[in-house]
């Protein structure tokens, strides 16, 4: 099979991360990286392959078959329009844009241009096997109709991961549009969509210009409700990273779950996939014992899964499992959560 060149476009921590990926996969290449404070020397010596200054240069190139945009989230909307303008296949890092506006931008061009079908959003634990194993219990009917959901993303960032960017200490940098976002997608995943959104935040403990704490209240169009206990300031290991053991950089905790889904036969707990039911020919009742199974998954890792992906859709073997109109909607429920936890 032909080697597929792709780009990274930023060189931060996800960008890193997806060039490691790239610079591993045997049926994917990367053909070069794009930021400007990189040093050259530590590219070529780590990849074995050129840095370009911006993206400009980038996209002057011949021998790139795709491009991953790994850049600031403030960027991400004017530089995907000019990928998509010059006709190379994209994924845009989450979020799609800064603002809806952008977004919406951003998929109007791409359809002006014919390359919807060409575009990914980097909402990448669509790709975990975790996920995909939960959604299938869900839909199933395993736990009955869902009518509930607890969920919490409790971390803490140390201080050189703000010294590093210090966008993120600003308006749109906070832990809704950086962390709540990836979080929105699972819910929908698992869930449905998402029709009404109450919430509170604060910046009390890290005093900067976004919040680093935020409590939400969410209505599904199913009916089934949710909370959401959003901190990248807490210390503790209930979130997505410190539980699923996706990524090995992370400390990983094993007692510990970020998602309590809960029906009207039975729950289930995620990452750890504990299922809970009543059994077959009892009645719902809390006077009645449950019957509980752990269920076991492969490990996959959900970024090197998103890049074959990627690969496929831009070889136009496959549709984009992330649509341009999914980021869209991510982002507009992320957007809909910061507004309502704005004071006033």
């Amino acid at each position: 099979m032909p080697r597929i060149n792709i780009a990274v476009v930023g060189f931060g921590l996800i960008g890193q991360e997806h060039a490691q990926r790239l610079h591993d996969a045997p049926n994917l290449g990367l053909a070069c990286v794009v930021d400007p404070v990189a040093d050259p020397a530590v590219i070529q010596a780590r990849f074995g392959c050129p840095l370009e200054p911006d993206l400009e240069a980038l996209l002057a190139r011949d021998d790139i078959d795709g491009v991953v945009l790994a850049t600031p989230n403030d960027l991400h909307a004017a530089q995907a329009i000019q990928c998509i303008q010059a006709g190379f296949p994209v994924l845009i890092e989450k979020p799609i844009a800064h603002s809806l506006e952008q977004a919406l931008e951003v998929q109007a061009q791409a359809k002006h241009h014919a390359m919807l079908d060409r575009c990914l959003v980097g909402h990448h634990r669509v790709y975990s096997a975790t996920m995909q194993r939960a959604r299938d219990i869900i839909s199933s009917g395993q736990i009955g109709q869902p009518v509930a959901v607890n969920a919490t993303a409790l971390f803490f960032k140390p201080a050189d991961y703000f010294k590093a960017g210090a966008w993120r200490t600003q308006p749109g940098g906070g832990p809704i549009l950086i962390n709540l976002i990836h979080e929105v997608g699972n819910l929908r995943a698992l869930l449905g969509e998402i029709t009404e959104v109450v919430g509170l935040s604060s910046r009390a403990t890290r005093q900067f210009a976004v919040e680093d704490t935020a409590g939400v209240v969410i209505r599904f169009e199913s009916g089934a409700m949710g909370t959401f206990l959003l901190s990248d300031c807490a210390a503790s290991t209930h979130s997505w990273e410190q539980t699923s053991g996706e990524n090995p950089s992370y400390h990983r905790d094993n007692a510990a779950h970020c998602y309590l889904v809960a029906g009207t036969r039975g729950s289930l707990s995620v990452p750890d996939l504990r299922l809970q039911r009543f059994a077959e020919g009892t009645e719902s009742s809390w006077w009645n014992p449950m019957q509980s199974q752990s269920i076991t998954v492969a490990a996959v890792d959900p970024l090197v899964a998103q890049l074959e992906h990627f690969g496929e859709v831009i070889r136009r073997r496959q549709r984009p499992k992330v649509s341009l109109a999914d980021g869209i909607e991510n982002l507009r429920v992320a957007e809909q959560i910061a507004d309502a936890c704005r004071p006033g």
